[in-house]
């Protein structure tokens, strides 16, 4: 079988960078704009991406006041499942992939609003199933501490579990709309869930039929331990950080090996790492247009965000110290140990890692050739089965990498010239799950 390359396209209206929200470009109430969201997912559509796929957190985090109000993204921006619905009927082709939490929600709620996105858009929907962050979000749903790491994965295991039972309440046959006769659907093809577990009682079944994909597509991010078990049992996407294809490789393998061992077929878990560029006809002038981004960043924020993903408090701290001992914290665990591991083997200071933030990220800065051969590098050695491109700034970054990567990608025979087919799973090569 011959691999095709999936990109997916990781949209915030605000800008993946930081400061991307401030560049002269960008409008400063894209957050809440659908006409223009929509404007960046029919790009991606025209490009033959697989899919717009849009993050959520479920409250403010907690940072300092004078980091939080520079910050755009995570302070005004759409509820994922009801932007995907207003683009439903504006598209055509492209997934609609949205971000819901399994310690925020409920399973009943989540799988009819899914299953409803699945049928509004002729199939194309898709979950991102995350634990959440932050205790900030867990103040929202009367908690005073965000789940602990291990009770959060217990939960998020029992949580898809229930949905995807839902999804299977009515048998594909069962709603016949039999005018004549008068009868809707046949009885017999409908059935109650009856589910008592650690976390929830959900008796179903649930009022509409059957997604068209049978179940909509499912995404996964965990990098920890868990995260990545979790993503091995459910996930046809397991999304992952950037990571340089030493460490790439034996990520992939190691996820692809775990879905294996549960009887499933590794080609049919695609993982798609994270890959943000600014991408001009010519290095130099790629570099030129990340400065003027670069030139807008507050040093406090690129500081804030190192401490975000590695749970400790670093501001008090000489710029030129080594990172302390992780803290005993519940921000994400795979992130912060992959931070960690990072600064140890390069031995990156506080400082360094803060300019890390500032440069990019690890964004690949450069011309359409820079990219796809980073791009093909991964694709080939098996480190990647696609990637979740992430565009710094909107809509520059994202109408740049449409306009010159997407066309190089052709050229070399990566990327499709054409959808083959109409739902999520279709383009990415999934079969239809039979009902259970």
């Amino acid at each position: 079988m011959t691999r095709k390359l999936h990109l997916t396209g990781f949209v915030k209206p605000a800008g993946e960078y930081p400061a991307g929200w401030r560049h002269p470009d960008s409008p400063p109430a894209a957050g809440t704009d659908i006409r223009f969201l929509a404007e960046q997912v029919r790009r991606l559509e025209a490009a033959t991406f697989d899919a717009v796929f849009l993050p959520d957190l479920t409250g403010v985090p907690d940072v300092k006041p004078d980091v939080l109000e520079r910050l755009a993204v995570v302070n005004d921006a759409f509820e994922p499942l009801t932007a995907l619905s207003a683009l439903a009927p504006l598209t055509e082709r492209i997934g609609l992939l949205g971000t819901v939490s399994t310690s925020y929600s409920q399973p009943y709620t989540v799988a009819r609003a899914l299953a409803s996105l699945d049928h509004l858009s002729g199939g194309r929907a898709g979950w991102n199933v995350v634990t959440s962050l932050n205790d900030a979000e867990a103040r929202n749903f009367g908690a005073d501490a965000h789940l602990a790491h291990a009770d959060r994965y217990r939960r998020a295991e029992e949580f898809f579990d229930v949905v995807a039972g839902l999804w299977d309440s009515f048998d594909d046959d069962a709603v016949t709309r039999d005018v004549e006769s008068g009868r809707y659907f046949d009885p017999d093809g409908l059935h109650r869930l009856d589910h008592d577990g650690e976390f929830f009682r959900v008796a179903g079944p649930l009022n509409i039929r059957r997604p068209i994909q049978g179940r909509p597509v499912i995404a996964q991010a965990g990098s920890s331990g868990a995260g990545q078990a979790l993503a091995a049992r459910i996930a046809d996407l397991v999304f992952t950080r950037a990571l340089p294809v030493e460490d790439a490789l034996p990520h992939a393998r190691a996820i692809k090996a775990q879905a294996a061992a549960l009887g499933r077929d590794p080609d049919h878990v695609l993982v798609l790492p994270e890959l943000a560029t600014v991408v001009a006809p010519t290095r130099a002038e790629a570099e030129d247009r990340f400065a003027e981004v670069r030139d807008l960043l507050h040093p406090s924020v690129a500081l804030a965000d190192v401490e975000y993903w590695t749970g400790t408090r670093l501001a008090h701290l000489p710029l030129d110290s080594p990172l302390p001992p992780p803290a005993d914290s519940n921000a994400s665990r795979g992130a912060q140990a992959e931070i960690y591991r990072q600064a140890v083997r390069d031995g990156l200071t506080v400082g360094d890692l803060a300019r890390e933030v500032a440069e990019g990220d690890g964004a690949v800065i450069g011309s359409p050739t820079d990219v796809a051969d980073h791009i093909e590098q991964l694709f080939t050695a098996g480190a990647a089965d696609g990637f979740t491109v992430s565009f710094p700034w909107l809509p520059t970054t994202l109408t740049a990498f449409t306009q010159l990567v997407v066309p190089e990608l052709r050229r070399r025979g990566l990327f499709r010239t054409d959808y083959e087919g109409t739902t999520l799973r279709e383009h990415l090569g999934l079969g239809r799950p039979a009902a259970r």
